[in-house]
């Protein structure tokens, strides 16, 4: 039967006071088991009931750790703490979600760095099914970049492994109060970070392998077009994971969506200027040639007339128009002649997806039919390229500034 317990005592010491109902059973003796409940006993068995009636519920934790030894000092910390019960513990992504998806479960406390778990993706399909649960991050990694990746996906704390056992039980208190925890040695990076708000500094090695990988390109892709080998093109692909704070390639692709500024390349080399961040901001350029070469000598000398614009390069209309759409470039130097395509063509595209943005045509082989077909497609311009020098380039750039 139902009843409305005021106050009991549960054995043990300790008075507890409710309003809430509670079931008492009518026959303790089938719906116990068959034991006989002592008074202390039965006091317990109300106290338990009254638990899983939410007045003193308790959280439901997984752990998420591929060393044995870190999980158990994680469950020794939380037997610390009241009301918490850890109900599972997995060593490996697929784990994880069957763990998930066969408990309810409260609070999840993990370390990304899993074998078959792609932190960035993984997490945000996490707290996309399961919305109520708490994430808290526990992890050995000091990168800002990695940080930012896994707050933007929605985990609602991150520890590091080494600070105090105090600080990891006040982030579990923190995170299940709704608060969200970051340790103190990563908050004035964040800080620093999101102040920034830049993104990290590329190699233009770097740039140019990332924008092959956003093509969809493999390694040995990769190797063809760059001219490299293979082991050096692998070697590069680390650095730049390092450098964008990921550990693979998917994940690197997840970065590149969400923060596609990372394409642009500063006017000049990342390691030779150090640009001011509202002129960084002012003006950004998309190049659109099937040349990397000449790609590379028109960012150079777009670099050298103004250091601080952002460069996004592109080699074909599909690249193009997904970067306009991304990042709405204010301006775009599209070549006519594309492999087995047109830049007038790509002008529409461009045109479609990002109206604002002004676009220049130019061509080695000026002509007239061009020049018409480029400015009712929406370009505001069509230059030889052999007349592009510093001049011109600064008299097109001042004209998309206004």
């Amino acid at each position: 039967m139902w009843c409305e317990c005021r106050s009991i005592i549960t054995g043990l010491g300790h008075f507890v006071s409710t309003n809430t109902p509670i079931w008492i059973p009518q026959n303790p003796l089938v719906e116990t088991g068959g034991n006989p409940l002592t008074a202390p006993d039965h006091a317990i068995y109300l106290l338990r009931n009254l638990v899983h009636n939410g007045d003193m519920a308790t959280t439901r934790v997984i752990l998420a750790d591929d060393h044995e030894i870190v999980r158990a000092g994680l469950r020794n910390a939380l037997l610390q703490l009241p009301n918490l019960e850890v109900i599972g513990e997995v060593g490996t992504g697929p784990d994880l979600f069957e763990v998930l998806a066969s408990h309810p479960i409260d609070l999840l406390i993990i370390d990304v760095a899993m074998p078959d778990f792609e932190p960035i993706a993984a997490v945000r399909q996490i707290k996309s099914q399961y919305p109520n649960m708490k994430v808290l991050v526990v992890s050995a990694h000091a990168d800002e970049a990695y940080l930012v990746g896994l707050l933007d996906v929605g985990v609602d704390g991150y520890h590091l492994k080494g600070q105090p056992l105090a600080d990891l039980q006040l982030a579990v208190q923190r995170v299940l109060a709704g608060d969200r925890w970051i340790s103190g040695p990563l908050v004035e990076r964040l800080l620093h970070h999101r102040s920034a708000n830049l993104p990290p500094p590329l190699t233009r090695r770097q740039h140019e392998l990332l924008r092959l990988l956003a093509q969809g390109h493999d390694n040995r892709k990769i190797a063809q077009v760059t001219g490299l080998s293979v082991k050096t093109v692998e070697n590069h692909l680390t650095r730049l994971y390092r450098a964008l704070g990921v550990y693979s390639r998917s994940e690197a692709l997840s970065y590149l969506m969400h923060h596609p500024e990372v394409l642009a390349a500063k006017g000049q080399e990342t390691e030779d200027v150090v640009a001011d961040t509202e002129a960084l901001q002012t003006l950004s350029v998309l190049l659109v040639d099937d040349n990397p070469r000449y790609r590379q000598q028109l960012g150079r000398l777009i670099g050298k007339t103004y250091p601080a614009i952002l460069l996004y390069e592109a080699d074909d209309v599909a690249e193009a128009v997904r970067l306009a759409e991304n990042v709405k470039p204010q301006l775009a130097l599209i070549d006519v002649v594309l492999t087995d395509e047109d830049g007038i063509y790509c002008t529409r595209r461009v045109k479609a997806v990002s109206p604002a943005t002004r676009v220049v045509l130019i061509s080695a082989y000026p002509d007239r039919e061009f020049h018409r077909l480029g400015l009712s497609a929406g370009a505001v311009a069509f230059l030889d390229k052999k007349d592009l020098d510093a001049a011109a380039v600064r008299h097109v750039i001042d004209d998309a500034l206004g």
